[in-house]
């Protein structure tokens, strides 16, 4: 048994059907607990699945290029599935069309917050200044976030490491926050957790209800073009009154 299966890994290792193959059985690993578990949000699957990646490739010694020349097949699907979050939000459009105002209120508060509040800890705490520009963008959806941080001269690599930390984080810990806040709107609870978590925060809005998905991801699209906008403007400015 341990003969074929040893075999079956060395053909794995070297084509690139190994990063999609394990991806796809990790995440089917990390979605059974979390539904035997009742969905309970500190065992999300994406934060599970990464730990089972990480300990995999470990132990195998398998170099990240490697594994990832079969999982960007998934994630060339992450375009596709951000762009498919328009399906739900279209439904919620007359509610979106009654409320915009405060959407956009909650939006440019929810964004600086973000920004502001990451750095300005960081940089109390003595980080150097690749790791403060590389926090800045930390809240959007990594392609978004990683083409921030090499805009403004932070780390890419850092960034994508810290917004998929934000958003299993914010995915974990949003229901606890919006109940202890007494927030039941659940186009409420979607929009602060899609500003605050992107696309693992929408995934799973996704799981609680329709309408708290269809906002999470309209939140999320918004956040990342407003970052995107603010962020390198930003930076700029302090550049040069600097």
């Amino acid at each position: 048994m341990n003969a074929r299966f040893e075999d079956i890994w060395v053909y794995l290792s070297a084509t690139p059907l190994l990063g999609l193959t394990v991806t796809l059985i990790a995440y089917q690993i990390a979605y059974g607990l979390y539904a035997r578990a009742k969905f309970h949000p500190l065992l999300n699957p994406v934060a599970v699945s990464v730990a089972l990646l990480a300990g995999l490739l470990t132990l195998t010694g398998t170099s990240y290029q490697t594994y990832f020349s079969g999982a960007q097949f998934i994630h060339f699907l992450l375009g596709p599935a951000t762009v498919a979050l328009a399906l739900p939000l279209y439904a919620q459009f007359a509610r979106l069309k009654a409320e915009w105002r405060s959407l956009l209120i909650a939006l440019v508060a929810g964004s600086l917050t973000a920004t502001v509040s990451a750095v300005a800890i960081a940089w109390a705490l003595g980080a150097n200044k690749a790791t403060l520009l590389s926090l800045a963008p930390k809240s959007v959806t990594t392609p978004i976030a990683m083409g921030i941080a090499e805009k403004i001269g932070g780390l890419p690599s850092l960034t994508a490491v810290l917004v998929v930390c934000t958003g299993i984080i914010g995915a974990v810990l949003a229901k606890y926050v919006l109940d202890a806040l007494r927030i039941a709107d659940h186009a409420v609870r979607g929009f602060a957790v899609g500003v605050a978590a992107h696309g693992i925060g929408t995934a799973r809005a996704f799981q609680v209800s329709e309408e708290a998905g269809a906002f999470a991801g309209l939140a999320m699209g918004l956040n990342g073009a407003i970052t995107a906008l603010m962020v390198p403007l930003a930076f700029w400015l302090l550049s040069n009154i600097a």
